[in-house]
């Protein structure tokens, strides 16, 4: 079955009502997207900016009217937007999206690979992660540097606490390079069913890898009882979790700081100065990842 996509390239102030003139005309779907390389990196807590110029495309059935759907705009509103009518010919988009997934090496030793393939190097260690509604399957260069660091360390019988941990993907891969026993922390309810997914497909016991929400851990327990705490998510609340992320570590264990643009990072390393030394460990494409550890006394 073929589609037809409307796209119209318009300014944020305008995308809601296209918006709803698309679903109102009989679009099955829209959807925004940047269109002008405009990457919102970190938006304030509870705000969902938009992008300075936007594309709106909108779905609809091969046999859809399109002069009757064009009908629904008004056309001063059409003459502001650059507009186009495209084919979109049906594809087995399954096999398709498969195709973008390749297995991914990081550092010397890991390997995160599609669950669906086989891993180019048997013997090495190998995490099958399959992408998913929540973040985190190697792709992203702040995960990419978490999981390098990881394969750089000494994780033999260690503690690890994963906060924001997404997917899972760095708790599993600590406990696949040899940790003990991983918690893992999100607020979001689909990353954690997404770290049971990924790590009963890891073969991990799910009493080594206890997942929660913030406040839903017992923290009396995790007090000074991580060797290592891994937190890859965004400057703002890497700054407001810190007491948090402290409470966990014990004397001489490492803290692992990521989900940070370059430039943030100054900032970071001073707000943690009082109780820990971080250096940069990492950089890629502009992102960087943390690492210290706590001092023994």
């Amino acid at each position: 079955m073929s589609w037809i996509q409307l796209r119209l390239d318009t300014h944020p102030e305008q995308v809601e009502e296209l918006e709803t003139l698309m679903l109102a005309s009989g679009s099955v779907a829209v959807t925004l997207e940047d269109n002008a390389d405009q990457p919102v990196l970190e938006p304030a807590v509870g705000e969902t900016p938009l992008w300075g110029q936007t594309r709106l495309t909108g779905l609809y059935p091969a046999d859809a009217d399109m002069d009757a759907v064009l009908a629904h705009f008004p056309d001063e509103r059409l003459a502001q937007c650059n507009q186009r009518i495209e084919i979109l010919e049906d594809k087995d988009w399954e096999r398709e999206w498969m195709q973008h997934y390749q297995p991914m090496q990081f550092g010397q030793r890991l390997w995160v690979c599609p669950s669906w393939l086989e891993p180019p190097e048997p013997d090495a260690v190998n995490l099958l992660l399959d992408p998913g509604l929540a973040f985190g399957t190697g792709t992203h260069p702040t995960t990419a540097l978490c999981l390098a660091e990881l394969d750089s360390m000494h994780l033999k019988d260690q503690v690890v606490v994963d906060y924001g941990g997404g997917s899972g993907i760095l708790a599993v891969a600590a406990l696949k390079l040899g940790a003990s026993e991983a918690l893992g922390v999100d607020n979001d309810p689909q990353a954690l069913a997404a770290s049971r997914d990924n790590a009963g497909r890891n073969g991990v016991d799910p009493a080594l890898f206890p997942v929660a929400m913030p406040g839903q851990y017992d923290a009396n327990h995790w007090q000074q009882r991580a060797d290592t705490v891994i937190a890859n998510i965004l400057a703002g609340p890497l700054m407001e979790l810190s007491a948090t992320l402290l409470h966990c570590l014990k004397p001489g264990g490492t803290l692992m700081l990521s989900g940070l643009l370059a430039t943030q990072a100054p900032g970071m390393i001073e707000h943690y100065a009082p109780e820990i030394t971080l250096r940069i460990a990492g950089e890629h494409d502009g992102w960087v990842c943390l690492r210290g550890e706590l001092p023994t006394t």
